[in-house]
């Protein structure tokens, strides 16, 4: 496994390889992301146990859609089964996988609990579905000290989750190996990951932009409600399968096993 430094201009060659790549596959990619969202929003709704549960299955269906994205730049159409490639392996890779779950949810679980000291849980309810925003709460200093904690706290998370999965399942590397070398490709290829970050929020306001605009053409604010919800995420599912590209390029570009 070699850690590979890219050209900032790269961040934008991963935008470009996901959409061309999401466009070969659209209804496999699309669907694989629907799935993906059903099944952490059902595991969720568990009483207790649902949130730390979804978190912990947050890399390896990460892993899943890269999985699916190396399918789909081949020409192969991903069946859904794929999403669980993580557990489909050897028993070294699965509880590998566990372990980055676990470690994954309890640094989202802290993170969201800084967070909720800070503000008594305004922002926390936000964020997990559980309330409407409203002028005042989006305005309140507590809420916003709370939400610059949680980004400070789940930044540097999910930068050690990032490449973390597929360096697991594809370099055989442990755990904490794979989280270290995962945070160091990051921070060593900074920009291309700006570049590549600011590129997905243009997307996401351009695909908003185009909605707002298209109803008010049309006089019809309900069709900008029903287009928001499906368009935004056709757009995740787009940032999802550049994922891929990411870790191919800053590594080495062949995985050295193959599963």
């Amino acid at each position: 496994m070699k850690l590979n430094l890219v050209k900032a201009r790269t961040g934008a060659h991963w935008v470009k390889r996901g959409i061309q790549t999401f466009v070969k596959q659209p209804l496999a990619m699309a669907g694989l992301f629907f799935m993906f969202m059903a099944l952490m929003s059902l595991i969720s709704m568990i009483p207790v146990l649902g949130l730390p549960l979804a978190m912990m299955l947050i890399p390896a269906t990460t892993l899943g859609l890269m999985s699916a994205t190396r399918e789909a730049e081949q020409g192969k159409f991903p069946m859904p089964l794929i999403l669980l490639s993580a557990f489909r392996a050897d028993p070294r890779s699965s509880r590998a996988m566990l372990t980055l779950g676990l470690i994954y949810a309890g640094g989202f679980l802290l993170a969201m609990s800084a967070a909720y000291l800070v503000d008594g849980g305004g922002f926390a309810s936000l964020y997990l579905g559980g309330s409407s925003p409203s002028p005042e709460l989006l305005q309140s200093a507590e809420f916003q000290t709370a939400m610059w904690v949680f980004i400070g706290l789940h930044l540097p998370l999910s930068l050690m989750v990032w490449h973390a999965p597929a360096l697991v399942f594809w370099h055989g590397l442990s755990p904490a190996k794979s989280l270290f070398f995962s945070l160091i490709a990051c921070l060593r290829n900074f920009w291309a990951f700006a570049l590549f970050g600011v590129l997905w929020l243009l997307v996401m306001v351009l695909a908003v932009l185009l909605i707002t605009t298209l109803a008010s053409l049309l006089g019809s604010p309900e069709l900008a409600a029903t287009l928001m919800f499906p368009a935004l995420a056709l757009v995740a599912s787009m940032f999802f399968t550049s994922l891929y590209f990411t870790f191919y390029d800053c590594f080495s570009a062949t995985p050295d096993s193959q599963h």
